[in-house]
């Protein structure tokens, strides 16, 4: 769905909030910062500690953990049998 409140290139108001908000993203974890695509085929956008960012799909392996799932509400992260969600930062 199109926003046509805003014009295109125009940045939605809690996008701005969020990425102007001080201290938002955990520098010591994995942050989700983008998702791209759609219809189980999602990619998404990490921040990994450090502050570097790397694109990911399910199957993809970082020191984290193993990315298991995509979808429209964040990534499921695997490490050790154990899974979690990553959602948002905020959200």
């Amino acid at each position: 769905m199109t926003d046509m409140s805003r014009a295109p290139g125009d940045t939605p108001a809690n996008v701005a909030g969020l990425a102007t908000t001080p201290k938002i993203l955990d520098e010591d974890d994995l942050s989700l910062i983008g998702l791209t695509g759609g219809s189980g085929r999602f990619r998404a956008l990490v921040r990994l500690p450090g502050g570097r960012i790397e694109a990911v799909t399910p199957g993809s392996k970082l020191s984290q953990g193993e990315i298991v799932a995509i979808d429209s509400d964040g990534l499921i992260l695997q490490r050790n049998g154990k899974s979690r969600r990553i959602t948002f930062p905020g959200g």
